[in-house]
């Protein structure tokens, strides 16, 4: 049976490939814990969304249930804090990983609804594609943290990953060449539930923009979960945006819930810019007619009561759906959507909010 000196140094052979030491060197390894053949601890990384956590995870394993007496091992990642990090790496030292002096992203637009099912992230998706289309340098940040859907419709390799680098996190690229970052990205397993309370979210999110190595973008996407939580909080208190676009369906519940998240963004001093009806009607493929499946549009009505123009209808569309979950949405025909990117535009500001963070 070994003792925790053997297994510490077992651990001590681990090494975090980014900063060339060892997990134990860097003081990453707490609460270690050994008990009936099974070893507990918790991996202090010095990001929490590290894209090499997983290979430091899988060497750790490996290297305890070599050691006899050790059959499992139980590893819990959090990320250091504020004082851990400067106890290692130096007072005043810039944040490890940090990109945002080596970013230029000259506007951020994010994408919102109040409830789920709207097809949110299918517009933002869209939105990317179509300004990627006219020639734009783009970006698309997850920021749907407990339900990223935006890599299943823009990566089409399931092996692909984020890497590290001396400046921080390298973005993930679509087949086209829009830059797009999710913690799904990060997951050994797409299919893994992210069990996170709102501190974490918050703060995998601030490092989605921060510690990603965007570049020059002309437009970077934000994909927000639903409703009014941490999540979207985090993104309109942290996160200069030059607006929001808001996405409903004609269902009158779809316009009371977007209601809210009107509501969140006028009182932190963000502009609508805008409002997208997404499943507005599907249309017949014989006779050509329109069908309001979800009742008739009440678009005009909600965006003029938000002050904000109609920037578009979209029907529903199986051939995109098909598409979407493929990986292969930039291959979509997007007609009449070039319209909406158009009138998004017309009446984005140039000027970014300041985040009430800032002010």
């Amino acid at each position: 049976m070994p003792d925790l000196r053997t297994i510490r140094d077992a651990l001590d052979e681990v090494m975090d490939p980014e900063l060339h030491r060892s997990i134990v060197d860097l003081d990453m390894v707490h609460d270690l814990e050994y008990e009936d053949g099974t070893v507990r601890f918790t991996l202090a990384l010095t990001t929490i969304a590290c894209p090499m956590r997983q290979q430091m995870q899988d060497d750790a394993r490996e290297r305890l249930v070599a050691l006899d007496g050790v059959d499992e091992v139980e590893i819990e990642c959090r990320e250091m804090t504020d004082a851990e990090k400067q106890a290692v790496f130096g007072q005043g030292q810039q944040r490890v990983g940090s990109a945002t002096a080596y970013n230029d992203i000259k506007h951020v637009i994010a994408v919102m609804s109040g409830k789920g099912g709207v097809g949110k992230s299918t517009v933002a998706a869209m939105l990317a594609v179509e300004l990627h289309r006219k020639g734009h340098s783009v970006g698309v940040l997850d920021a749907d943290i407990t339900g990223p859907s935006i890599p299943k419709m823009l990566i089409q390799d399931e092996q692909a990953r984020p890497m590290g680098s001396p400046m921080g996190i390298l973005p993930v690229e679509s087949k086209s060449g829009i830059k797009v970052m999710s913690i799904n990205l990060l997951l050994a397993d797409p299919n893994q539930a992210v069990i996170w309370r709102g501190p974490l979210i918050s703060g995998a999110i601030q490092q989605f923009y921060g510690d990603v190595v965007w570049g020059e973008l002309d437009y970077l996407i934000v994909d927000l979960p639903p409703g009014t939580s941490d999540a979207s909080l985090t993104v309109m208190q942290s996160i200069p945006l030059n607006g929001i676009v808001l996405v409903t369906t004609p269902q009158t519940l779809a316009a009371m819930v977007v209601r809210k998240a009107s509501s969140m963004a006028e009182q932190l001093e963000i502009p609508i810019v805008g409002v997208i009806e997404n499943m507005s009607y599907v249309e017949c493929p014989d006779c050509g007619k329109q069908i309001e499946l979800f009742g008739p549009s009440n678009a005009a009505e909600l965006a003029s009561a938000m002050g904000a123009p109609v920037l578009g209808r979209l029907p529903i569309r199986p051939d995109l759906a098909v598409l979407a979950d493929s990986g292969r949405i930039e291959e979509a025909d997007m007609e009449g959507f070039d319209t909406i990117v158009e009138r998004l535009l017309a009446v984005l500001p140039e000027s970014a909010s300041t985040p009430p963070l800032a002010r």
